[in-house]
């Protein structure tokens, strides 16, 4: 797995949208077990923090140290420094592995294997993700110039399953089919640019460039809006969910 959000943790965590309860409640309806969930990617622990509310416990991991030191502290959730493909959990003992908006960033084969291992039987797998953000018609040609050409070489090449709305992921389990469903967000303008500052590709971008290339939007924005202004948006949510029975 690679670590492309060290560097933003905390903006990440401020600026990063969070996953609707109408979502959780429908997974949650088709799990059997609800004593550990497992949540691999977890980043600043965004989607382990709805979990706790509902499980026993939660083994949240991420191979990012400043990520998890981000996250909310709840009793019953213990954070590991460790990656999705290799975890310190224990054979056939999770009823829920839940990855949200990291599954990409994941070596497939071996993730899968230790999903495999750690799974019990019949217990439940979920993908969870966001695809590009759909920004108010004024704005949308000047945002979608800055996504594809702006910074477009500049994604990994792992973004390709976010553009393809994870339909191209691989997922060998009993799929579930679950409602679909938005994100839908009434954001000011310094949120939406705080948001893309958030982006691998801006920060690969800085990197080659040696400037943000979010003051150039910012700029293009600022002829429509000001900063301050309330405008909406939308993500679309991306699912994966399967059932996991022992061979």
């Amino acid at each position: 797995m690679k670590d492309r959000f060290s560097e933003q943790s905390d903006l990440y965590k401020q600026f990063r949208p969070s996953y609707p309860e109408s979502l959780i409640d429908e997974i949650l309806d088709r799990c059997s077990h609800k004593r550990l969930v497992w949540d691999g990617g977890t980043g600043n622990g965004q989607l382990a923090v709805q979990l706790a509310k509902h499980f026993e416990q939660v083994i949240a991991s991420d191979i990012s140290a400043k990520q998890i030191e981000e996250a909310s502290r709840l009793s019953n959730i213990d954070y590991r420094v460790e990656s999705a493909e290799k975890s310190s959990l224990q054979d056939q003992s999770v009823d829920l592995i839940a990855v949200a908006q990291a599954a990409h960033w994941f070596n497939f084969d071996a993730f899968y294997k230790e999903v495999r291992r750690v799974a019990a039987p019949h217990s439940c797998i979920a993908i969870l993700g966001y695809g590009p953000i759909a920004v108010p018609n004024e704005i949308k040609e000047v945002y979608q110039r800055f996504y594809k050409e702006t910074v477009g070489p500049y994604w990994d090449t792992e973004r390709r399953y976010i553009d393809d709305l994870y339909q191209t992921i691989p997922f060998p389990f009993e799929e579930i089919k679950l409602k679909e469903r938005s994100m839908n967000y009434a954001w000011t303008v310094s949120h939406l640019l705080s948001y893309t500052e958030t982006w691998s590709a801006v920060k690969n971008y800085q990197k080659a460039k040696g400037h943000n290339p979010v003051h150039l939007l910012k700029k293009d924005i600022l002829k429509y809006f000001s900063l301050d202004s309330q405008i909406k948006v939308s993500f679309p949510l991306l699912v994966r969910m399967g059932i996991y029975r022992e061979v």
